[in-house]
């Protein structure tokens, strides 16, 4: 029996108060162990396993659902006889090292929709509005006037963002804990700017020796 253990999603470590660690299998501090035991009983019918089957020994990290009635997602089918049973290991990790662990499943971006710092230099054939129809992002733009003389100076200052979530966290949380994170990164570095002495996140600075 083979399945895909990367579709099983679950709740958001962000919110959870994991450590990052720099151990070569998994540990309290960056994984959580889930176990599976089922066993088909029935006679007539297969039984469906499913990540609602899965329990955890930490309860605030589960497998995710859209509701009570989501079944959950599907890993493997059991005749009369048949049974499963298995430990799992959910491993915190980020989208830097691995696509799997990040919550996002697209992210789009766009400024300057009626493009008037001229950064899109457009192909048109007669009418350059009927060709290249502005996105929904101009209704909550500034359009340009007619005799508006072109700034060659202006740079943007409104970014239009757009999140696709794969379901384990909603999309504004995302944007907050990404804004979250870039703060500590920002403060890491100005830590370290001013003292080679003080500890970064926890750790010891590191020193080369020559």
């Amino acid at each position: 029996m083979c399945y895909d253990r990367y579709l099983i999603l679950f709740s958001s470590m962000l919110t959870y108060p994991f450590k990052d660690c720099n151990c070569s299998g998994a540990c309290k501090e960056c994984s959580v162990e889930l176990n599976l035991h089922v066993k088909c009983t029935e006679e007539d019918t297969t039984k469906d396993v499913t990540s609602k089957d899965l329990v955890s020994h930490d309860p605030r990290f589960t497998p995710i659902t859209e509701g009570p009635k989501d079944a959950g997602i599907l890993i493997a089918k059991l005749r009369k006889g048949q049974e499963i049973k298995v430990k799992c290991i959910a491993k915190k990790g980020v989208a830097k090292e691995h696509a799997k662990w990040s919550p996002c499943a697209a992210v789009a971006f766009e400024y300057d929709p009626f493009n008037k710092l001229r950064h899109t230099h457009y192909w048109i054939e007669e009418d350059e509005k009927k060709e290249w129809p502005q996105s929904k992002n101009a209704n909550d733009d500034f359009p340009p006037l007619d005799d508006e003389i072109f700034d060659f100076t202006a740079k943007p200052n409104r970014f239009y963002f757009e999140i696709e979530t794969i379901g384990s966290m909603k999309p504004e949380d995302i944007v907050m804990n990404a804004f979250k994170k870039l703060l500590e990164k920002i403060s890491s570095i100005q830590m370290g700017l001013h003292s080679n002495d003080v500890p970064i996140n926890g750790r010891e600075p590191t020193r080369d020796v020559f």
